[in-house]
């Protein structure tokens, strides 16, 4: 039981950075194929939240990461939920 829930949370993982990939590339055909509309506009309506910049600044090395920024629509949860079926059909 417990090597299926250490193993649940790296596809969980996989299948939102997966789904966020496929969302955006939903989004792009969205804008260029859709006319414009209320439809579209519905779906390529973005929410973004963002962290950073994060700095850590050590004596002989300094690293700048950011600002990390997560950009979120309909099409993009769209992309997850099918990134999740399809992996809970092939390996569950």
């Amino acid at each position: 039981m417990l090597g299926t829930r250490r193993r649940a949370f790296p596809r969980l993982v996989w299948a939102v950075l997966i789904g966020l990939f496929l969302g955006a590339l939903f989004t792009k055909l969205a804008i260029r194929y859709l006319p414009d509309s209320a439809g579209r506009e519905f779906l390529t309506t973005t929410v973004q939240a963002s962290l950073g910049p994060l700095g850590l600044d050590l004596v002989a090395v300094a690293f700048v990461i950011g600002p990390l920024v997560l950009s979120l629509n309909a099409l993009s949860v769209v992309g997850i939920l099918v990134v999740a079926v399809v992996m809970r059909s092939w390996w569950f």
